[in-house]
């Protein structure tokens, strides 16, 4: 197996269910264009509602899912950016403000530097870190929504930014299950950021666009409005609670639950259906089929309510032009994108994976978006290494741009 080549650029997502891993590199015929050249997944059970609880067992997973990248791409892997997942996981507002100094108090980038640093001394508890920061816009001297102040002139200068926090002990336990895969994270980032990278245009993160990646333990939410990261929040609801729901509702086992929620879970009612059938170990079940729907609405409609207080905590409610994008794989819910458009009164649709070639089909499910989106930012946070003729937006590279780069290995 060949050593991986530095124009490689690799996603790992480490969800609640499964690791999945993908790698691609710059297509010097395409423009610079990502082409993907691999990918794997592989079983997590050491993991619960996006927290790792069994350190060896992500481990685990996280060495199958690469050794099957491995395979298919050739090249090996030793490093990737990774998201960070979990209730855990917090956002808030902050503003920073500096004065501006010298002869005609031109803005420069150190200042720029200067006043997101002043937006980061914040009261932090000790188990808490940063994670990342994002400037939503800068105010000079009264002038209000500037995109970047560089080389302007004035006296005052603040930005409103939004910072993501993580808890200490969990980013730890996720730093201990890569080591132990011998894998060097690096970067993080939240895995909604990584869904925006994948599935976006231009158009809808100036719009403003809610992405909700519903995986099997969380539901990341974020907010894009003006090209700039508005709000992310994890809640603590997916489709392993959907398939709890099942179980008790039903009066059956987990694995037949699950295998109910995977063949028959729907939000679409049907008169003429009266019951399903479900084979499992050998045995047969049957079950009433408007039942299956009643439990899957309610779920749903209490993660859907849990959604619109976040973007009624940010004002948002109803008023994103670009709707509602739907990925990871508990997206593919029959009925979800109409039940989500009734729920919100926005725009619903489910996302899908832009921008890239190579092994697409083989990825084309909303559940490998976050994954190729962590690629992309990859790519996007080398920048040294990226063609000048890339064929990802400014807009996209200015949030990536903001990431900051912490628990690097020196």
């Amino acid at each position: 197996m060949r050593e991986m080549q530095n124009d490689c650029f690799i996603g790992l997502d480490i969800g609640t269910s499964r690791v999945r891993c993908v790698i691609g590199m710059a297509d010097p015929v395409d423009n610079g264009k990502l082409s993907i050249i691999g990918h794997g997944s592989a079983k997590n059970n050491g993991m619960r509602k996006g927290a790792v609880v069994h350190v060896d067992d992500v481990a685990e997973a996280i060495v199958k899912a690469v050794t099957e990248t491995e395979r298919i791409s050739g090249q090996q892997i030793h490093r990737a950016t990774v998201n960070v997942n979990g209730s855990h996981v917090l956002g808030f507002n902050s503003k920073g403000v500096i004065a501006i100094s010298g002869v005609n108090r031109e803005i420069t980038p150190e200042d720029r530097m200067r006043v997101e640093e002043a937006a980061t001394v914040v009261s932090l508890p000790v188990n808490r870190e940063i994670v990342q920061f994002f400037a939503k816009n800068y105010n000079l001297d009264g002038q209000t929504n500037i995109k970047d102040p560089v080389g302007m002139q004035g006296i005052r200068l603040e930005v409103d930014a939004h910072i993501v926090t993580a808890a200490t002990p969990n980013l730890r336990n996720l730093t201990q299950a890569l080591d132990k895969a011998e894998i060097d994270a690096t970067n993080y980032t939240v895995s909604s950021l990584a869904a925006v990278e994948a599935v976006l245009t231009r158009q809808q993160k100036e719009a403003g666009t809610v992405v909700l990646d519903i995986g099997a333990g969380t539901t990341n939410l974020i907010v894009v409005e003006d090209g700039e990261v508005q709000h992310v929040a994890v809640i603590p609801v997916g489709g392993i609670n959907l398939t709890n729901d099942l179980a008790i509702g039903l009066k059956t086992d987990l694995d037949v639950a699950e295998k109910v929620k995977l063949e028959h879970a729907s939000l679409i009612p049907d008169r003429n259906k009266n019951t399903v059938n479900v084979k499992s170990a050998k045995q047969i079940y049957s079950f009433n089929y408007s039942d299956i729907v009643m439990i899957t609405e309610a779920r749903i409609e209490e993660l859907l309510e849990f959604v619109q207080k976040e973007l009624t905590k940010i004002k948002k409610a109803r008023k994103l032009p670009g709707g509602v994008v739907l990925v990871g794989g508990s997206a593919n819910l029959p009925g979800l994108v109409e039940f989500a458009r009734d729920q919100l009164q926005l725009p619903s649709r489910i996302g899908k994976i832009q921008n890239v070639t190579g092994l697409v089909d083989t990825v084309e499910g909303p559940a490998y978006c976050s994954v190729v989106g962590l690629m992309m930012l990859d790519m996007l946070l080398l920048p040294t290494i990226v063609s000048p003729q890339t064929n990802l937006s400014q807009t996209t590279y200015g949030l990536a741009d903001k990431l900051i780069k912490r628990f690097k290995k020196s």
